[in-house]
């Protein structure tokens, strides 16, 4: 079943990817002492990712610093923050690149051809 992606719908993400990226430089972290090289950067996106197993292994408290919300959400916000400011950093199309996926993944096969997972 083909499903037309709305384009316009992920516009608003360049933007938040830039105000992402200022941010980071803001609080220096792109101060020009170290590189930001990819490998640190991806490690930096997986070690949230991993927080965010932890919290849901005990039981998704409160977040320390947004306690409005559990700290898997938290940490799943702060993987995909390291990721828009990466791509930022590193000049890279992510937001076209999610447009064009989703696109492809209307036109995939139910569970991509029966995968298990």
């Amino acid at each position: 079943m083909k499903v037309q992606v709305e384009m316009d719908a992920f516009e608003p993400l360049r933007a938040i990817q830039s105000e992402i990226h200022d941010c980071a430089v803001a609080k220096g972290w792109y101060d020009g002492s170290s590189d930001r090289n990819p490998a640190e950067l991806i490690a930096l996106m997986h070690s949230e990712l991993s927080e965010a197993l932890e919290a849901f292994r005990t039981g998704n408290p409160p977040d320390k610093h947004c306690p409005e919300f559990g700290n898997a959400e938290v940490e799943f916000a702060d993987c995909i923050i390291r990721i828009l400011d990466a791509a930022e950093h590193m000049g890279l199309d992510v937001v076209g690149a999610m447009k064009a996926k989703m696109a492809a993944n209307w036109d995939r096969e139910p569970r991509h051809g029966g995968k298990v997972y």
